[in-house]
């Protein structure tokens, strides 16, 4: 769900921040950031862009019939209203 090469992108650039005194501690640093990113991402009740994309047109499609409904109900309302 989540880019690998972004979470690694991310992991490296925490990794280079740290100070150069501990700069042989990067490589182990770097694989814990990658590993705490990826658990709190995963955690996330996320959806991609496509499925949102997705049920953004099965919103809309669904709103245009429930549209089309109301103005159908409203007719057949008149309809019997003057009848009566």
């Amino acid at each position: 769900m989540f880019d690998p090469k972004a979470i690694d992108d991310i992991a490296n650039r925490l990794a280079s921040a740290i100070p150069p005194g501990l700069s042989n501690l990067k490589d182990d640093l770097e694989k814990t950031f990658q590993a705490i990113l990826q658990g709190a991402l995963s955690k996330l009740d996320l959806v991609t862009r496509e499925e949102f994309e997705v049920q953004k047109m099965v919103l809309a499609k669904t709103r245009s019939k429930l549209e089309d409904l109301e103005k159908r109900v409203s007719a057949m309302e008149g309809t019997v209203l003057n009848k009566e």
